[in-house]
This record gives structure tokens, sequence and C-alpha cells, in this order.
């Protein structure tokens, strides 16, 4: 058993798994994420990615959900079991070393010291005492004894180590807490229309509705930004509030943040001839292109002779075309009418959709935490610990110095003379 923990808690084995982790990271960029089984047949079957994995083996591997897999949460369960075993066996006892006072009595224990001075003098007692009076006024810690002293310098230095694994594992324990216990929501929206959220009793929390939405394109016709306004309504209309969401801009509102990951075309509105204006929906045609919507329309009492309207932007134009994919003609929303196979059809407008993304995640204070006590622990880590021991030997009128440093032994000696200086 000894054996498996000293090599549970190898150093070795802990950047290991941390190579590991960070490349089955980089899968959940390169591979979609929680989509349906259809996108992951439909894309990697016959193209399978990376020339090996088709949906199938993709979906029986869990790389569809990287990070909630079983075997990344086992990988993290290692990591942070590495980590804990290692702050136990080494910097927990590496802190109470360094919290325990050391003693050296003789001159002999000093010389064997990294640095060790000895400077020869009439009075070496009194000496003693200012350098005793100078390294207290620096903020030294002290320890006396008659003829003796030992000083130190940063023992909070020590407590670093012990913070970065100890917020790590906390990053951890709040990564795997979002991945099993977050929720993920993404729906379309159309101006007008709401969702309505609800707890985990099952019970409303608040309701969202799209008050507007609109598509900010660039010169040539390509999206630049998305933004949708929001009404927020918890249940009571005076606690209802209004905001603002667009790309890169998301709300958080009570534990959860909502995201304009998208947008896509809902209805449009159409005249037939003399008839009222229709509002008929949309539905995507991959096959037609990335974002292509459409709608088949007949043109016939009886249903026959039926045309297809299609569109990939709320400006238009929209093509018309027959069942042989001849084109007809082109529409522009707002326009005139203009007859297709004997009808006059007017499109009067488009409606766009609002892609929201809702995340609940109730790991994120602790990731947030993990990542301060891990920069607090590695700030600390940067605080050199300094330990100088002092000893005075009347008869031979000397007085003997050494000193240990854990980093910067360079900037220890060359501070040492000035002390010895100081108090000459």
């Amino acid at each position: 058993m000894k054996r498996l923990i000293a090599w549970i808690s190898d150093l070795r084995v802990a950047i290991g798994l941390l190579i590991v982790i960070a490349a089955c990271s980089g899968l959940g960029t390169l591979v979609p994420q929680k989509e349906s089984a259809e996108l992951y047949h439909r894309v990697f079957d016959a193209e399978p990615w990376l020339g090996l994995f088709n949906g199938e083996q993709i979906l029986a591997l869990q790389l569809d959900h990287v990070y909630s897999s079983s075997w990344f949460l086992a990988l993290l369960a290692w990591l942070g079991l590495a980590l804990i075993l290692c702050s136990w066996r080494r910097q927990w006892p590496a802190l109470q070393a360094a919290l325990r006072w050391i003693d050296y009595q003789t001159p002999r224990q000093l010389s064997k010291l990294t640095l060790a001075e000895t400077v020869v003098c009439d009075d070496p007692s009194a000496r003693l005492q200012r350098l005793d009076a100078l390294l207290a006024a620096k903020g030294w810690q002290l320890q006396r004894h008659p003829d003796r002293l030992s000083a130190r310098r940063g023992v909070s230095g020590r407590v670093g180590p012990l913070l970065v694994h100890a917020g790590l594992v906390v990053l951890m324990v709040g990564a795997a807490w979002g991945s099993l216990g977050g929720q993920r929501l993404e729906r379309y929206l159309a101006p007008g229309n709401e969702l309505e959220l609800l707890n985990s009793r099952g019970e409303s929390q608040v309701t969202v509705t799209l008050k507007r939405f609109g598509v900010e394109r660039d010169p040539a016709g390509r999206p630049e930004q998305f933004r949708s306004l929001l009404r927020l309504d918890p249940g009571s209309a005076a606690q209802a509030e209004t905001h603002e969401i667009s790309v890169n801009h998301p709300l958080r509102y009570r534990g959860m943040t909502l995201y304009q990951a998208d947008w896509s075309l809902a209805a449009v509105q159409v005249q037939l001839g003399k008839s009222p204006i229709l509002e008929l929906p949309l539905q995507s045609f991959p096959q037609l292109g990335e974002q292509v919507w459409g709608i088949v329309l007949p043109t016939r009492p009886d249903g026959s002779n039926p045309v297809l309207l299609a569109l990939s932007s709320e400006q238009g134009p929209i093509t018309v075309y027959s069942a042989d994919a001849e084109v007809l003609g082109s529409l522009i929303p707002g326009a005139e009418a203009t007859e297709i196979e004997g009808i006059p059809l007017k499109v009067a407008g488009v409606i766009p959709a609002s892609g929201i993304l809702l995340k609940r995640d109730p790991g994120v204070p602790l990731v947030y935490g993990g990542f301060g006590i891990a920069l607090l622990g590695g700030a600390l880590s940067l605080i050199a610990t300094r330990q100088l021991w002092a000893i005075a030997e009347p008869s031979a009128q000397k007085l003997h110095v050494g000193g240990l440093c854990n980093r910067n032994l360079t900037a220890l000696a060359l501070e040492l003379p000035g002390l010895l200086a100081a108090v000459g």
C-alpha cells in the first residue's frame, strides 16, 4: 500500500496526468459537444473524425460530452487524489518542519551552512545584541538564547505550495460538480414568444420573453452582431426586468447565464393573391446550404404544383423554385407581388428567431474560489524563506553567523555583509 501511495503521489505521475487532461480537454474543442446523436452520425459516418472514429464510436467513447464523461471525471479524481496525497506526504511535513525552530549551538554547526561568516571583535556579546535589535526592526522573527540567536523571515512562503494544491483540488471539484449538476438549454425564440424555466422541483422559476431581436450586418450583408431584448419575469410583475444580450455580452441572472448563441429564421409572412397575410413557419434545408430556410407552398387548390421559397437572410432575396428545381423568380420582403405560376405572390416580411443558450453551473463559485486559492498560493510561493543563526564566542572574541535560503540565495549572501557591517 505504501508503494502504491508513493507512486500515486509522485510528481512525475501528476505531471503526466496534467498533460493527459490537457490533451483530453482539447478533444472537447475539436468535437461538437452535447449535440443530438443524429448530428454525429450525419457528420462523422461519411467522413470519420481523424479518419478513425465514426458517429457510433464517438458516442460510445463519450466524446460527445467529454467534460462530463466518466473517463474524464476519473482522470480529474485521480489527479485530485495525487495532489491530496502529495500534500499530505510532502507539503504538510515541509510546512511543519519550516515552523519548527532549529537551534544551532556550536560554531562548528554554523560553519557547515551554505552561508557562513566569522567576525573577530572585542565584544561579541554586544555585537550579538545589536544584531538582535537590527533583525527585529527589519521584521525578522527571533528566538533568543544566551550568547546565540535564531532568526527567520518569509515563513509564509512555505504555505504557498500547499495552497496551490488545495486550490487545484477545489477547482476540480467545482468543475466536476458543474459537469454533473449543471444544466444547459438552447432554444430559438421569435419576438413575442416566451420560455418558462423550471427549478429542480418542477416549479416555475422565471419566464423569459423575447421582446425584440435584431441582426446587425456589414455592408456586404454578412452578420456581425445579434442582439436580443429579453424580459425576465420571476412571477411578479413588480420584479420583472428587461435586459439586452448580444454575442460576447451574456446576462447573469439568479444563478443562470443567458448567452446570445445563434440565430435562425422563424416564419415568413406571405400573401397569395388577395388572401390575408399568412404567417407560415420556416424550416431548415441543410441540403441547400448551411444557413438556408424555406417552405413549400402549393399553387393549386388541390395542393398540386408546389413551389419552394428559399432564403438565407431576413432581408431576402427569396428564391422561388419549381418542383423540377427551376428558378421561377425572386421576391423581396416588403416589395410588390410577383406572379408565380399564375398566382400573385407577395412576401410581407420575414421573422427572425434568436438562439438563446441558458447555462446553470453550480460549480462556478468553487472554480473561481479554486483559482483564487491557487493564485494566492502561487504568489506566496514567490516569497523566499530566510533563516539566520548567530553565536557569540567571547573567549575567542568571535561572532559566528550562518544562513540558509530556499530561493534567491544570492540576495541573502549580499544582505549578510550589510547586516554585519551595520552592527559593527
